[in-house]
């Protein structure tokens, strides 16, 4: 029994690094998402100004005007994806399939925040109870600064898996609003759109 839980011991142990890597890299990514994330709301913002009101006013006479003050660049996954919608011709399968890869790839772009919100928490709760177990032998033993450098680790894993969750969970949370309300508005216009090739 006690060759099993030393083996269990040092399997256990031997996660520590590499949980401390994955650790690092996905804080790195949550920094890199930060920045990405705050591009995706100004640009949405900037967007949302512009096309909010025409999208709410639209009908059969003012579409073309919707596809005239459309951003030069397709800046974003909407407006790529409402520049496809308004440039080919109404049918109703062709708006099922761009709304259904519209949805694919928005729930691409969140994923990565469903990961970090998930894996975050865990990595960093491994890397507190892996270094847990030193630090309790270092206070029975008497070694003082072997316990307080494992306690740095339990505390230092704690707060960036925390970070990181942290991060990946307001990010999923905006995401998830915006590509619901672009979802519905490609969803509007692709019907405007089909009435109108029913009415010609």
């Amino acid at each position: 029994m006690e060759a099993i839980s030393q083996i269990l011991f040092w399997v256990a142990n031997s996660l520590l690094i590499p949980d401390i890597i994955i650790l690092l890299f996905l804080f790195a990514r949550s920094l890199l998402l930060i920045g990405s994330f705050y591009n995706q709301f100004m640009v949405k913002r900037k967007n949302d100004k512009e096309l909010n009101d025409k999208i709410k006013n639209l009908n059969f006479s003012n579409i073309d005007s919707l596809k005239t003050s459309l951003p030069e660049k397709d800046n974003s996954l909407f407006i790529r994806y409402l520049r496809d919608l308004l440039t080919t011709p109404a049918s109703e399968a062709y708006s099922d399939f761009l709304l259904s890869n519209f949805e694919n790839e928005a729930e691409k772009d969140v994923s990565l925040s469903k990961l970090l919100a998930k894996m975050g928490p865990v990595l960093g709760l491994i890397g507190t109870l892996i270094a847990m177990s030193p630090a309790l032998v270092g206070l029975s033993t008497g070694d003082i600064s072997g316990m307080a450098y494992n306690m740095q680790v339990v505390f230092a894993t704690t707060v960036v898996g925390l970070v990181v969750s942290a991060v990946g969970l307001v990010t999923q949370q905006f995401k998830q609003r915006w590509y619901a309300k672009d979802v519905n508005s490609l969803d509007y216009v692709s019907r405007i759109l089909t009435e109108k090739q029913e009415q010609v």
